[in-house]
């Protein structure tokens, strides 16, 4: 583990390459003073619970001011911190006690859009049209001739329509919730503005941002506005989308580069980027953000041919790069991989994993809890073998599976209301952790918890895990140890094996071993440092993870 000497080294730039980094969702991960959602002070209760998992990094989903309005992502200040989740002192404490621990702070950063509290949308909503205030945002006029009809039929990704009109014939435009209007990149005052931010929090001793739909900030909206069947049937992947990844996006995160460069060590970032594959190394770049989010593992099959092709592919990409890859299998967004895993797989390729059964509310198709979480065991044991960074969603780490049953009344993605009867949301995963089997709230505070948590989370909490060899709490300690020892330059030897079997080896002579199949396998030679799953003599079993190293 790093010492606190190693996190304030001025030499160590490329701590990021291979880190191992663990999302908090702030507001789900404990509570210190008892209203039911996390704080800053319950993360910085928990730096001994951080400090044992043998992390590098944490990276803190938004706790910025925000109305909630789509889980922090709607931000009203990006200089200060939620009164509900603490203060600026506070924040500051709990970086200086993490670099205390030798964990690093990596913070989200959400430049696509601000929320519709932010003092600069109060501004232009008070300012006439053509005013500076609104020029920070996306305002368009109405179509017809008392602009009541929206500039363009543009559906948002939450569902519903992508503008919202503002009372005088003009609309702005929201790509994602009504409360999160887009801002307008071309505005210098925008540029600077978020120049600003970067150093604020790098000042406070910030070592990286993870930044939200880093693809979308560059846009190129012309007085006449495509349909959305024409904006669907423009080609992505080329650079002029009017949207999304278009080429000048990158003349922002080379400035951008230039405030990381200023510091020793440098900051550094991580782009959350859905774009073709042959895109991404760009956002990569070390005149660019540096390193970009691979998400291929959050829609591959339980499959030893995807896997082995999506490693591959991934890291010849951070080869282009110069980069490093990061390997995420679950996340703030999607469906939690020990349940995916232990769902049918989907019977079309556009279906995401998980949808049906969280739509019956976690009662079809039947999930297999025990497979799943077997081949959850194995798939982290796996990625935490692989060069690159890995990213650690909170509570996977005790094999938590996806709360499904949450009643309608204490949900709160906008997803859901927005498309009531086709999307449920993402509430699932962000269900505040169990940290004792103590009601109400399984020890994450003294009240109950802002989103319900169910029953069973008493079986898999901190306190029944932690002293359990055989646990999943155990094995990701023991992994991320024997990571930081095992662990040197980042090549991987692909070793020959049977079909269902993946099989590497790092230049230190750590082998691995996955066993996809239904069926055991030969183990290889060697001595079993960890396995995801009991072993039984010299077979490696269906659906297990081994390390080894020489005899």
């Amino acid at each position: 583990m790093l010492s606190r000497d190693d996190v304030a080294s001025e030499t160590d730039a490329a701590w990021w390459r291979q880190a191992a980094v663990y999302q908090i969702y702030p507001r789900s991960f404990a509570d210190a003073n008892g209203d039911g959602i996390g704080d800053l002070a319950g993360i910085r209760s928990r730096i001994g619970y951080l400090s044992a998992l043998h992390i590098d990094a944490v990276w803190l989903s938004p706790f910025y001011p925000s109305a909630l309005a789509d889980g922090g992502y709607d931000v009203d200040d990006y200089r200060d911190v939620d009164p509900r989740l603490g203060t600026l002192g506070d924040f500051d404490a709990l970086v200086t006690d993490l670099h205390a621990a030798g964990i690093r702070m990596i913070v989200d950063i959400v430049p696509n859009h601000t929320s519709n509290r932010h003092e600069w949308f109060r501004e232009a909503l008070a300012s006439p049209r053509g005013s500076s205030s609104r020029a920070r945002y996306i305002f368009r006029d109405g179509r017809g001739p008392d602009g009541a009809e929206p500039p363009a039929d543009w559906t948002s990704a939450f569902g519903g329509p992508a503008w919202e009109p503002v009372g005088d014939g003009q609309w702005y435009l929201h790509y994602f919730a009504v409360e999160q209007p887009d801002l307008n990149w071309d505005n210098r005052e925008v540029r600077d503005d978020f120049l600003r931010t970067l150093r604020f929090w790098s000042d406070r001793g910030v070592d990286g941002f993870r930044i939200d739909v880093a693809h979308g900030l560059a846009k190129k909206l012309d007085e006449h506005l495509p349909s959305q069947a024409e904006l669907d049937a423009l080609p992505k992947g080329d650079g002029g989308h009017p949207l999304w990844d278009r080429d000048e996006v990158h003349d922002i995160y080379a400035e951008w580069r230039t405030v990381f460069d200023s510091y020793s060590p440098p900051r550094t970032a991580v782009a959350e980027a859905w774009v073709p594959s042959h895109r991404v190394p760009r956002y990569a770049s070390p005149e660019g953000l540096g390193q970009a989010f691979n998400f291929d593992l959050l829609e591959a099959d339980f499959d030893a041919d995807a896997f082995r092709r999506i490693v591959e592919d991934n890291l010849a990409l951070a080869a282009q790069s110069g980069s490093s890859t990061t390997w995420v299998l679950s996340n703030h967004d999607v469906v939690r991989h020990a349940t995916r895993y232990g769902l049918p797989e989907p019977a079309s390729p556009n279906e995401k994993h998980g949808y049906a059964w969280l739509m019956s509310g976690g009662v079809s198709p039947v999930l297999n809890r025990e497979r799943g979480l077997r081949r959850a065991r194995a798939a982290s044991l796996l990625v935490l073998a692989l060069p690159g960074s890995a990213y650690i969603y909170q509570g996977e780490e005790l094999g938590l599976h996806e709360v499904a049953d949450i009643p309608a009344e204490s949900r709160q993605d906008p997803a859901f209301f927005r498309n009531p009867g086709v999307e449920v949301g993402r509430d699932g995963c962000r269900v505040p952790l169990p940290w004792t089997t103590d009601r109400p709230s399984f020890g994450f505070g003294t009240a109950p918890a802002h989103l319900p948590q169910p029953d069973w989370f008493a079986s898999v909490a901190v306190s029944v895990q932690e002293h359990d060899p055989d646990s999943t709490l155990s094995l990701y300690r023991k992994a991320l140890e024997l990571r930081h020892r095992l662990q040197t330059a980042e090549p991987l030897e692909w070793l020959d094996s049977t079909p269902d079997v993946v099989r590497f080896r790092r230049p230190n002579g750590w082998e691995v071993a996955m066993n996809f199949g239904a069926e055991p396998a030969e183990l290889p030679a060697g001595t079993v440092v960890l396995a995801s799953s009991p072993l039984a003599g010299r077979r490696l079993p269906a659906e297990t993870t081994v390390w080894m190293q020489p005899s």
